[in-house]
């Protein structure tokens, strides 16, 4: 592993004892760089390595069917890593405390863990690091190019950002190797899980989303034969889209980013589909990634740049054609029938098509009475909804549809200020929107 990828985050002296890698954002077994170093660390140091996760008593926004997607995924997850040798510990409670326990319990000699600029998780590693009596250590396995290496700033825009990234791919962006089976004995007995009763508990994974490491790769696998090829012309097409539908494997850690990557260039694809692909896959989820690193208030108005915080204000009286409820919201009961269709996606898949989810974001903002309100009302649907919310790709994209960020000012019309909007004419000249109306079909309002 690029040893700019890890980074000491508690400098406590040197002790003797396993090493533990806390899994928290990379849920797999394979193309895992905190994984394999933990690995590479643990042979160092002579010592065993095991694998923990903890299952927080709760999470903000998640609901069921992200639980149940998450440990289905990880059931698979422990499965490869015990036949490697290598000892699966699920944990419960408040992260950061049961962490630091077991790790004074099983007297851990360093501890790894996955770099995540998210607030539930920074407050989490911050208690561990307040209990914790060993050196820790922090690896970004999530962007291809390390976000920290990237830049120490927030980026305006994709533009700024793009040339940082590609500098540094051919540094970065290099083949994964395999982990190797451990044949050093875990010091005493592991905690023991039962699979089944735990997952009864959370019900079924989604069915539009089989969860799991293989499963991803099966996602991408039909991608790159079906998507990729049609990618450059036909991404923003909701009806019959060449999109990925990665998104909640990326998000869930069940697939690897870079992974994505090395397979889509060796795909045989056109160069302008590939390119067009690796842009959203490495530009632009790294840029949100940055955002949100550098960018503590995120989620609030306070991340917006200035001049849409200014031209939203200016707007905050103006007259809306329609103020939508949250229940209206919720139940995809507004005039507007693109908006209700691409709602009803949501709900039936935990999907919706990313052109969609901003021309959605941006009708709520019309509908609601000031930016605040919008931006809570978006966060709180795609959080709870979304197979991929609460997510730095997320909070980015709210931000962007909302209040501007990584975007300039356009032309002024009410509600938005300078701030883009889109529209239903402008849905109609991109794609078939009666087609994609038809097939999320509903009772529409009187």
């Amino acid at each position: 592993m690029h040893p700019a990828r890890a980074r000491l985050i508690h400098d406590r002296p040197q002790t003797q004892g396993p090493v533990l890698y806390w899994m928290h954002r990379e849920m797999r077994a394979a193309d895992n760089w905190a994984l394999l170093h933990a690995r590479e660390l643990a042979d160092q140091r002579r010592q065993p390595l095991a694998v923990a996760f903890c299952l927080a008593r709760e999470y903000p926004l998640a609901a069921l069917p992200h639980f149940a997607f998450l440990l289905h995924g990880l059931r698979h997850t422990a499965q490869e890593l015990e036949a490697l040798g290598v000892p699966f510990i699920l944990l419960r409670g408040e992260p950061g405390q049961a962490v630091a326990q077991y790790a004074r319990d099983a007297r851990i000699g360093l501890l790894v863990t996955d770099a995540d600029p998210a607030k539930p998780k920074r407050a989490w590693l911050a208690d561990l690091l307040s209990r914790l009596q060993c050196p820790a250590m922090e690896v970004d396995s999530r962007n291809v190019a390390p976000a920290r290496r990237v830049s120490d700033k927030a980026e305006y825009m994709a533009r700024t950002i793009r040339p940082k990234i590609q500098r540094l791919l051919p540094e970065f962006l290099d083949p994964f190797p395999a982990l190797q089976r451990q044949s050093l004995p875990w010091p005493g007995p592991a905690p023991a899980t039962d699979w089944d009763v735990l997952l009864a508990t959370f019900g079924p994974p989604p069915a539009h989303f089989p969860p799991g490491e293989a499963a991803a790769r099966q996602r991408l696998d039909a991608f790159l034969r079906q998507g990729l090829p049609r990618y450059a012309d036909e991404r923003n097409t909701p009806v019959s889209p060449a999109s990925s539908g990665l998104s909640p494997y990326l998000h869930f850690g069940q697939l690897s980013a870079q992974r994505a990557a090395l397979a889509a260039m060796a795909a045989n694809a056109a160069p302008q589909a590939r390119e067009a692909f690796l842009e959203q896959l490495i530009v632009r989820r790294e840029l949100a990634e940055n955002f949100c690193l550098h960018t503590p208030h995120y989620d609030t108005v306070e991340a917006f740049p200035a001049w849409a915080r200014q031209t939203l204000a200016r707007h905050r009286a103006d007259a809306r054609p329609f103020l939508a409820s949250e229940a209206q919201l919720d139940a995809a009961a507004t005039p507007d029938p693109l908006w209700n269709a691409a709602q009803r996606q949501l709900l039936a898949t935990g999907h919706m098509h990313g052109w969609l989810r901003m021309y959605w974001a941006k009708q709520i903002l019309f509908w609601s009475p000031d930016a605040e309100t919008a931006l809570a009302r978006v966060l709180r649907l795609n959080d709870t909804l979304s197979l991929d919310g609460r997510d730095v790709n997320g909070y980015a994209g709210a931000a962007w549809s909302i209040g501007g960020v990584h975007d300039r000012p356009w032309p002024e019309r009410p509600v938005f200020g300078t701030v883009r909007s889109m529209t239903f004419s402008g849905a109609a000249r991109k794609f078939d929107v009666r087609a994609f109306v038809s097939r999320w079909s509903g009772p529409e309002p009187a």
